[in-house]
């Protein structure tokens, strides 16, 4: 089957999301509703999950607000089946795809900081460095809960 990607520097940025998003979505796919309760150092499968669906939204929403629509970050939700939450991963990949369908490629970079999104953390960015955040937030949650499973696996 031939891969079909989308088209210019928005399109891969949504091309190499999506793909973390579905490794992701394919790592929590042998956690029963069980193990992803199962604390380990503060943190449990469902808790981290329910961090990277609220932040995926967030991210989402950062740049939607550049186009002076007013939202609010939305609350954590915590889900009770890996289903679930591999339904929110989609639906937050689907609501980011059409955040992006406002901008052109050319509106991803901004030099100017008075135009750029500023973080609750604090940081500063632009759409494309808000993008490349959102998708190593997704590759280091994976990973993370790789090394959980592997943790659980030993127990």
């Amino acid at each position: 089957m031939t891969k079909t990607y989308r088209q210019g520097a928005i399109g891969a940025l949504l091309d190499e999301y999506e793909r973390a998003i579905l490794d992701l979505s394919k790592t929590i796919s042998s956690f029963n509703e069980t193990a992803i309760t199962i604390a380990i150092n503060d943190a449990s499968v469902q808790s981290i999950l329910s961090h990277v669906v609220r932040s995926g939204y967030t991210y989402a929403l950062y740049i939607q607000k550049l186009l002076g629509e007013q939202n609010s970050i939305p609350d954590l939700v915590y889900r009770k089946t890996v289903s679930e939450y591999q339904n929110d991963l989609t639906a937050f990949f689907i609501f980011t795809e059409n955040v992006l369908k406002n901008f052109s490629d050319n509106q991803l970079e901004e030099c100017n900081n008075e135009k750029k999104i500023t973080t609750s953390w604090g940081q500063v960015y632009d759409i494309e460095q808000m993008m490349e955040h959102a998708i190593v937030h997704i590759l280091r949650h994976r990973r993370q809960i790789e090394k959980f499973k592997i943790e659980l696996d030993t127990k």
